[in-house]
């Protein structure tokens, strides 16, 4: 038995075609049933049942890609091992982001990565910048890019990549006579889009509620910097934004921005001192370090 064999029994598995699980695994449909008849006379089992309608896995094969799965993760775990010891680069990095893809620069971070340390893999997952904090804590994430306003984290590495602001937008429906509201206490009587207690933003639209002397009411509300665009865009309610992405919903008619009120902060990196140890998560940091030079 070859691990080629076990990935193109698992390709088989999932295409439940030769010809497509052949284009998988890069090689010819000939091939995949010649590995395929290799396992099954050394299993001593059939795996599959052949039809017009193309390979189902028999009782037999069900149970056993399971244990396949299972081998190949091990596997590649073991070469994940082997690399670190030679002091290489391999293996999945998950990153948690609070923004666009392109706003944090991850299309120039993967071009980097592939030409430097192509055995990284970068799983992103998106989510709101002090669940992201919280997840590198717990060793849920081993990195993410968050906004932040103060320059530490205690017990985490934090490296600043760009400065930002966020303000206050207004949907074009809530302006009053095509206007702005005069002053803080017209804008905090608009309707708001708000995020979750947990949220960056949701954190700097309590002050501005704070400056303005009322309590902030939690009604709509979404959980990405994204949504919040979204919502505010349809006219929902006023809402947090960063200000280049404010400057772009000014441009398109969809909002306007407060000019009385902004918040400085910061986009960064985080990430924790055991995650480090690993050659793949430092691989990521230099490669976001690079993009933002």
């Amino acid at each position: 038995m070859e691990i080629y064999q076990l990935k193109t029994f698992v390709a088989v598995a999932t295409e439940g075609n030769l010809t497509r699980a052949a284009e998988r695994v890069f090689t010819s449909p000939p091939a995949v049933s010649a590995q395929l008849k290799a396992l099954e006379d050394e299993f001593g089992v059939k795996l599959f049942e052949r039809s017009a309608r193309g390979m189902a896995l028999t009782p037999a094969g069900e149970r056993l890609l399971a244990e396949a799965h299972r081998t190949l993760k091990a596997a590649q775990a073991m070469q994940a091992a082997a690399a670190q010891i030679r002091g290489e680069a391999r293996g999945q990095v998950r990153m948690g982001t609070v923004s666009d893809a392109v706003a944090l620069r991850l299309g120039e971070v993967f071009v980097h990565l592939a030409e430097h340390h192509p055995g990284v893999q970068l799983q992103l997952q998106q989510l709101v910048s002090l669940r992201a904090i919280a997840a590198v804590r717990r060793g849920e994430l081993d990195c993410a890019c968050v906004l932040h306003e103060h320059a530490e984290i205690e017990g985490l590495e934090l490296r600043r990549l760009q400065a930002c602001e966020i303000v206050p937008v207004v949907p074009q429906r809530l302006l009053i006579s095509g206007g702005l509201p005069p002053d803080l206490a017209g804008l905090a009587a608009l309707p708001w889009v708000t995020t979750p207690p947990d949220c960056g933003l949701r954190i700097h639209q309590e002050r501005l509620f704070t400056q303005a002397g009322a309590a902030l009411e939690v009604g709509l509300q979404a959980d990405t910097e994204v949504a919040v665009r979204g919502m505010v865009a349809a006219g929902m309610g006023a809402g947090m934004v960063r200000r280049d992405q404010a400057v772009l919903m000014e441009a398109a008619g969809q909002a306007r921005i407060w000019a009385g009120w902004a918040a400085p902060t910061w986009f960064c990196w985080i990430s924790s001192p055991a995650a480090l140890a690993t050659p793949a998560v430092a691989a990521v940091r230099d490669a976001v370090a690079q993009t933002w030079v």
